[in-house]
């Protein structure tokens, strides 16, 4: 076994960094933590998002289906401010008994979710 630290972050691609760089930064509010020309490290919490265009070390695009859970303190709240600003979800806010939460993609179509536990986690 390997001893784990931290998540020192986690990735998403992009194909347009400026434009990724709006989203994540302007729309959904996230603190710029490091930049350049085909890269753009934003502050999720208590963790790093590297949003980077593979096209510069010629590598291809895809986006990412696993998805990004953003804690949030109310999720009805945090998806009007979105809609708000023209952020389209999948669907309803879905409860599944111990939390809310409800999908949505950046402009590259990597899958988001904003996420809210409300019920304590089972040890098992």
């Amino acid at each position: 076994m390997i001893e784990v630290e931290t998540v020192d972050f986690v990735s998403v691609l992009t194909q347009d960094i400026q434009r990724a760089k709006q989203f994540y930064g302007e729309t959904l509010g996230l603190p710029i933590e490091t930049e350049d020309e085909h890269d753009v490290e934003f502050t999720l919490g208590q963790v790093t998002l590297d949003v980077f265009n593979p096209a510069s070390i010629g590598r291809p695009f895809s986006p990412t289906e696993a998805g990004i859970a953003i804690r949030v303190p109310d999720v009805a709240a945090a998806r009007a401010a979105l809609e708000a600003k023209g952020v389209d979800f999948d669907g309803e806010i879905v409860d599944s008994g111990v939390c809310h939460f409800a999908f949505f993609r950046d402009p590259d179509g990597n899958a988001l979710m904003l996420h809210r536990r409300y019920a304590p986690r089972v040890t098992r």
